[in-house]
């Protein structure tokens, strides 16, 4: 294998396969994805845990140019697993791609103007492109508990979950209440001995309403116009939401709390696990969560909910130590603990010019031009970079718009004969001090809550704070004068 290429793209999930798919588009054939597992297909391939599924609809959660025959509402792992599987065969994707390649740092050379990739084991690669693909929920995030590595059982994040462990009859406990918690206490609840569900912080939670699709509607999507109708319906029905989000807190707490708390007193009759599980913090503030199971779950007898005020004091060789001094012993712990998505949106060193780290520019906050060019970084792309994040609709959407502006920059450096692009410092402050001053509007800066969309600056990095369609018209729309090319 050569270790010279016009663009290599770091992963392999739903990112990279845009990335390929597009620059196959664009003719150019030049180009490696590195994926550091020893498979491809990213968060979905990975995965694994009990229950795992997507909580946008299938029609919409999918790429635009390669629809799919679907078997219900919100899909699960498997049949994801399977759409990605489908994209990389199609597209022959296996054959642009190294797998077991681990990138340890890449640096950019002025000398030879290209990338350094360096790769675990490997020698290095060049690249006059580089597309970071690797996702923001690719770095697990395991917290400190006192005594954690002491524990004797069984213990993974659920990133990780280990298939060839049975946790059938087990004494097991679920540390989080986030999204993958929430899909994992109802998958397993009725398979375990006891369940100790560790919550910090409850989440507003709205009814799922997902549902396996017919046969009749099956051959109707099948119907490529209506498909396409049904795919823009959604589209607008979920977008309608960032209204709620960003400019009517009434209309949020009309449309979304009320229904939350109409849930919690349907499903739940005990007024204390009622209040356990009412967040004090504003609707939307932090992921709301589709389940119709999961209060369910934790009404079950053998089911305990510990939440922040009593909560985890130690982890022992045994098991778990409540804040009330009671240990609880343990044949399995999973950290359900979520994801480095704003502060480690990039986990390898990324040395730019002049020795500049990525990680120094982003010392305050990360910060790109569109959430994916740097100043001082050239020819460098993140996909799912920093403010792309989309609450309340498809993230592909997202990922497919920042393509066209990635695709963008290619074109306009191979038109103008160039071989470097550079988004000016200028262009990304206007940019950044934009979206941040339209994030202050928005429930996720000032609703109450500290969630993982917020980075330790306080600000809150992982969302977009506008419509879908607004960063789609900014990404396509071009704009030279924002850029350098070959430094000028």
């Amino acid at each position: 294998m050569k270790q010279d290429y016009k663009v290599i793209i770091i992963g392999s999930g739903f990112g990279g396969q845009l990335a390929a798919m597009n620059l196959t588009k664009e003719g150019i054939t030049d180009f490696l994805i590195l994926e550091r597992r020893d498979f491809m297909g990213g968060t979905w391939s990975q995965n694994v845990y009990p229950g795992a599924a997507v909580d946008v609809p299938s029609l919409l959660y999918s790429v635009a140019a390669e629809p799919y025959d679907w078997t219900q509402k919100y899909a699960e792992q498997n049949e994801l697993n399977q759409y990605t599987n489908f994209i990389i065969d199609k597209h022959q994707l296996d054959k642009k791609t190294a797998i077991k390649s681990n990138v340890t740092k890449i640096e950019w050379s002025e000398d030879i103007q290209r990338w350094v990739i360096d790769v675990e084991g490997e020698e290095p690669y060049n690249a006059q492109f580089v597309i970071n693909a690797s996702g923001p929920l690719s770095t697990p995030v395991t917290p400190e508990f006192k005594g954690r590595d002491t524990f004797k059982g069984k213990s993974f994040h659920s990133n990780n979950w280990d298939s060839s462990y049975d946790h059938k009859g087990k004494r097991v406990a679920v540390i989080g209440s986030g999204a993958s918690a929430a899909q994992i206490i109802p998958a397993i609840a009725h398979e375990v001995a006891h369940l100790n569900v560790f919550q910090r912080t409850p989440h507003w939670v709205m009814p799922r309403g997902d549902f396996v699709f017919k046969g009749w509607q099956r051959a109707l999507l099948k119907n490529k116009w209506v498909y396409k109708a049904l795919r823009i319906l959604i589209y607008w029905c979920l977008e309608y939401r960032l209204i709620g989000f960003k400019y009517s807190q009434g209309l949020l707490n009309l449309v979304g709390k009320s229904n939350s708390v109409k849930l919690i007193k349907k499903q739940i009759k005990d007024p204390v696990m009622q209040q356990q599980v009412t967040p004090d913090f504003a609707f939307g503030c932090k992921r709301v969560i589709l389940s119709d199971t999961l209060y369910p779950a934790y009404c079950r007898d053998n089911v305990t909910l510990f939440d922040k005020y009593n909560g985890i004091k130690e982890i022992t060789p045994k098991g778990i130590i409540s804040e009330d001094g009671v240990e609880h012993e343990l044949d399995l712990i999973v950290y359900s603990t979520g994801y480095d998505a704003t502060d480690g949106v990039i986990s390898y060193p990324v040395v730019g010019r002049d020795g500049k780290t990525l990680s120094d520019a982003w010392s305050d906050y990360p910060r790109a031009y569109l959430g994916t060019s740097a100043p001082g970084f050239p020819n460098l792309f993140v996909v799912t970079g920093p403010n792309t994040g989309i609450g309340h609709t498809s993230a592909l959407f997202l990922i497919e718009s920042q393509m066209s502006y990635i695709m963008g920059c290619i074109h306009n450096v191979e038109k103008r004969n160039r071989k470097v692009i550079e988004v000016k410092a200028e262009a990304e402050q206007k940019y950044t001090d934009h979206i941040h001053d339209e994030m202050t509007k928005t429930v996720w800066q000032s609703g109450g809550c500290n969630s993982w969309y917020k980075s330790k600056s306080g600000k809150v990095i992982a969302m977009f704070p506008g419509f879908s369609f607004t960063y789609r018209r900014w990404a396509k729309n071009f704009k030279p004068v924002d850029h350098m090319f070959d430094g000028q």
